[in-house]
Parts: structure tokens; sequence; C-alpha cells
């Protein structure tokens, strides 16, 4: 940690990482991680020490037994100005304070620090991953609620004004977020995703946190280290969860170690930009070059995005102790990780399994943005015989486009509805389908409404699709009030537009539900109904699942156990008398049914008046 005014009075007490300068040298050092704790599974820490020729320094402990900790082995990089310090930590019993003394050679006087190992908040089983009970809601934190106008423009940051074009930082922040807790809760959300909030210290395009400069340091535009842990305690008084967007795959190029990379292999490509192929099935592909395995692995995203080498033992335990770090003081429910096959197979078996060895509880989703089943599978854990990934969960980008052409198109034997329904049978690729994430959109495509043609009718049979069947949903933010992007399509700064009533001079508000168009009001209203319900029916998060084949535009599925049953009709056409008898394999020992949402319990009859849309009955 480079021991600065731009870091704020906060981190010293929250790191404890106390700088004792015998000389100049000490002012300037930066130590990552900043601070570790005891009782981890792993007892190996490597420090990064960052200064001035600290490379032709030695190191030493000043007094090894105090507290248990063992300097192992002190290893030089390629640049002077690096060392890295190996930890042994299996005799570490309690929290304390190590002394670590640097002496440089023809130099009378050592610089001496202080490093902090501390107590551990949560014991490492309580920290439970999201699950098929929880709905996730994804936020672009810039673009979500400004809650702190004081942080819009942070002085030295080389991105330093607010705006409203579509790729401006618009001021939305942690407090921003902070503020809706209440509302996300009432709305039947659990879990809370928000894109990263690391600092992103780049001439534009900072909002979006993708390129990050700093990996311990949240971006002052957005708050402080000590708010984003303010974020995720009041999550957990609500009995909610919150997950970290992590990017191991690339940095931003204006990264602080980008002008002193410690090692020539840091970066890849030899720190020069050449884009990627993005032709991820090297991985799979039996029949694989190795110069299309490196062009796609090695290759940069874009050019302001330096693509990391995992390959490099030093980056690589940097990564994982990084990772291992902000669940430790988050006390963190989940990962999410970008760009999941561009980073090397090995680094992310290791990578996975470190994590969830330390956090057996813990979820971590994958993002393979594929609409291959077989490719998506691929990734998760289990399924492929010798990968050694310890990877929860995956994003089925699979099923998301099936929902959108199923929904869209008209119906024929072989397009509509069905989609969905082969969607579902292709469940056998998967080693668990109940883990896998299943979403209508993203930050990264255009919003659903848009994809719908602005159809709400449509929007609610999607919404009913993902909330009933098997995975984890998740809504991006705004969908609950017809967000859309319709005046420009493929635009990512339109994609992430302003949430309503979450900036100052907004004419309506979300959370106050102010201002809302009457079509607003009504979809809010419907997802906040479906969500709630959705959230204490066990059917749903663990129920099995038998669907039947579409007919004349009608799907009908059933989640059930041996005490509820639930079934879902999906219905393109105009209002019908849909039979039961073809459903009597799930019917038959059921002699009452009701309408979830208004309806009475009754007989159940041998037909059922099913509207255009999406229905949803309970039967016993």
């Amino acid at each position: 940690m480079k021991f600065n005014l731009n870091y704020g009075s906060f981190l010293v007490s929250l790191f404890c990482l106390n700088l004792i300068s015998f000389n100049s040298l000490a002012q300037d050092l930066r130590i990552e991680p900043p601070n570790w704790w005891h009782g981890m599974n792993h007892t190996e820490l490597q420090l990064l020490v960052h200064g001035d020729g600290i490379g032709q320094a030695s190191a030493a402990l000043v007094d090894p037994s105090s507290i248990g900790v063992e300097l192992k082995s002190i290893d030089q990089a390629d640049s002077p100005n690096y060392l890295f310090l190996n930890l042994d930590l299996s005799k570490l019993k309690k929290s304390g304070t190590i002394e670590l003394v640097f002496n440089f050679p023809g130099k009378e006087r050592a610089t001496r620090i202080n490093y902090q190992f501390d107590q551990r908040k949560q014991a490492p089983l309580s920290l439970n991953g999201f699950n098929t009970s929880d709905v996730i809601y994804l936020i672009t934190p810039d673009r979500f609620s400004n809650g702190n106008p004081d942080n819009d423009v942070v002085s030295g940051m080389r991105e330093s004004y607010v705006g409203t074009g579509e790729n401006d930082r618009h001021g939305g922040d942690l407090q921003g977020i902070l503020d809706h807790l209440d509302y996300l809760r009432d709305l039947g959300v659990t879990t809370i995703w928000p894109s990263p909030l690391l600092e992103n210290n780049m001439p534009k395009y900072s909002y979006h946190g993708y390129a990050i400069t700093d990996y311990y340091k949240v971006d002052p535009r957005f708050g402080d280290n000590t708010s984003y842990r303010l974020l995720a305690d009041e999550l957990r008084k609500r009995d909610m969860k919150l997950v970290f967007d992590g990017v191991v795959n690339h940095c931003g190029k204006h990264h602080w170690w980008m002008k002193d990379l410690p090692f020539k292999d840091w970066i890849n490509n030899k720190g020069k930009f050449k884009g990627t192929t993005h032709r991820r099935t090297i991985h799979q592909d039996p029949y694989a070059s190795a110069i299309d395995s490196k062009e796609m692995l090695e290759g940069w995203f874009v050019e302001d995005m330096p693509d990391l080498n995992q390959r490099n033992p030093y980056m690589a335990q940097y990564l994982i102790q990084n990772s291992i770090w902000w669940i430790e003081y988050l006390g963190l429910s989940g990962i999410r990780q970008d760009t999941y096959p561009y980073a090397f197979a090995e680094f992310l078996s290791e990578w996975t399994c470190r994590i969830m060895d330390e956090y057996p509880n813990f979820s971590i989703v994958g993002e393979e943005w594929s609409y291959n089943p077989l490719v998506v599978a691929y990734w998760q854990k289990g399924k492929t015989e010798g990968l050694g990934t310890c990877l929860s969960a995956v994003m089925d980008f699979p099923m998301q486009e099936k929902v959108v052409s199923a929904i869209q198109e008209e119906e024929s034997w072989d397009k509509g509805l069905i989609k969905m329904y082969e969607g579902l049978a292709n469940d056998f690729v998967y080693e668990d389908p109940s883990n896998l994430l299943v979403f209508l959109d993203n930050h990264d495509m255009d919003r659903i409404y848009t994809q719908f043609e602005k159809s709400s009718e449509k929007l609610k049979m999607a919404l009913v699709y993902i909330a009933t069947i098997r995975g984890i949903p998740q809504l991006y933010y705004g969908t609950e009030i017809l967000a859309d992007n319709t005046v420009k399509r493929g635009s990512h700064g339109m994609i992430r537009s302003n949430f309503p009533g979450g900036f100052p001079g907004d004419s309506a508000s979300a959370k106050d539900q102010k201002g809302l168009s009457n079509n607003q009001e009504e979809i809010l209203a419907f997802t906040k109904a479906l969500l709630g319900w959705r959230k204490d029916n066990v059917v749903i998060h663990k129920g099995k699942l038998m669907h039947f084949t579409p007919k004349d535009g009608v799907y009908v599925y059933f989640r059930y156990t041996d005490e509820q049953k639930i079934m879902v009709v999906l219905n393109k056409g105009k209002e019908k008398a849909l039979e039961l008898a073809p459903y009597a394999e799930m019917l038959n020992a059921h002699r009452q049914m009701r309408k979830v949402f208004g309806g009475d319990w009754e007989i159940a009859p041998s037909s059922i008046i099913v509207p255009e849309g999406a229905s949803i009955f309970e039967f016993k």
C-alpha cells in the first residue's frame, strides 16, 4: 500500500499498517495485501513490496516468534523496485503485528514496517453463497443512484467531471445503493451484484469499472473501502447477500504497476497490445492449435485493458490473495468472475479451488458468453474430467437467447415456445442445472424491454419463466420499471442508463413510486408480487421439474415436491380453455386448485381458462 493522502486517513485504522521511517523510502512503500488474517486454511502468504530500489534490500522479521510468523523466503523480481516476501503462517495463532525491517547496502539506517494480522469477523462456514432461493439484482453503480454528490469529482483522477452523456460518469455511488436497500428488499431481491467498484483511474469510460487501476482500493468517486464494508453489513442486517464482480483477466492501462512491471512477463504479449481472437472454444476443442490458443489467451480485450499473465506464479498468487482479501474484508457471499474463459484454465482451477477450500459454502459464477450449452457446461465443477475446476455456477446464456427468441417468434414446429422446452431439455449436459444463473439481459446487451419491442406482456411472461424454472434468477436494475434503450440499440452507455429517482432533478422515482407511467407502475407491482411469492415457496427453490411439449402456442411445466405442486402455463395465443387431462400424470392425485395471485381454492375442474401470457396455478 502506498501510504499517502490519496488513500485518506481511514486507511490508517483500516489496515493498521504503520510505517516507521528511518529514510525517505518508507514513505513510498506499497505492500499488498495491506493486511491479512490468522486462522486461514492456507498458511502461506505472499507480500508484494514495491518501492524505489527495494529489490536491493535484505528483509527480516524483528521478532519472528512474537505471534508465530516466519519469513520463509525473499524473491527478487526483474524490476529492482520489487521484493516478494513469502511468509509461513502455520504457527500464527492470534491477531497482532509483525515488524519487517529492510536493510540497504551502504546505508546505515534501515526501514521498519509494521504489518497487521487481524481477527476474522466471520467463521468461514458462515459465508453462505447464493442459491436457488435467491434473486440477484445486477447494478451499474455509476448509473443507479447518486447518494453523495460530494464525491462526484475527486481531485487527481484522470476523468474529473460528471456529465449526462452516455459514456460520461453520472455520479452514482455506494451511498446511492445504500439508500435503495429497503426498496430492493421489498421488491423481493435477496442478493445484489454491483459491477466493479474498485479504482478505475482511466481518462475515459471509467464509469463501468472493468479497467481496475488498484486492486485493493474502492474508487473514491464511489466512496471508500469503509463504505463498501458498510454496504455488506447493511445487507446482512436485511438477510441479503453481496456478490463481488471480479476481474482477473485484465487490468486498466493506468494501473499503478504499468509504469514499472515487476516481471517482463507480468502482462501478456510483452506488455504490448495485441487483441484477443475471442475464440474461446480453444479450451474445449480437441483439435485446437497452439497458436490459436496463444492468440486467444494472450490477446488483450481492448488496448486500454492490459491482459494479465496468470502463468506467472507471482501474478497468480497475487490475484488469488486479492480475491480472498475482499471475501474476508467484506464477508461476501459470492464472486461473479468477468470474462471467465479468457484466463488460463490451470489458473482458474487453482483460483476457484483455493477460494472454495477456504469458504466451502461460497459461490462463484463464471461469465462464459456462449449460446452453446456444451461450452458453458464445460466449466462447471465436476463436469470435465481433468479440468479440476471448483466453479459452482455458470451464467445461462444459452437459455437467455432461447427465452427471447421463443417469445418473439411466431409459433411453428421448430420455433417459438419449443425453444424454451428444448433449452431445459439440454440440462443433461450440466453437472448441476440448479446452479445456473438465469437472466433476461445484463449490462452488455440490449434491455429486455427493448428486445421485446416494448411489450409489457412479453416481459411478464419472461419474468415468470426465469422466476419459476430451475436455477438462480438475476435481474438487471430497471427491468422492474421498463428500462429500455430503444433510442439507441447496442449502446452500452444507453443500456446502462440512469435509474429513475437516483439523481438530482429526476421527475420520476422508482423507490418512491412517483412520476411513473401506468405501465411502469403495473410491471413494478407485478415483479414485486412475483418475487415476493417466489421467496416464500420452497417448491420453486428445491422442487423437481416436469414439462410437456408445447402445443398450439401453450407451454406447461410443473415444479413439485411431495408437499406442493405448481403448474405454470405460458400461452402465446388468445384466451382459451386448457384441458387438464394431458397432464394427468401430474394432476391425478389432486382435487383442489387455485390460481396464484388472487384465486381461491376450488375443486379442480376438467379444464381451466388461461389468458394470453403467463399463469401460475397451485394444486393440492
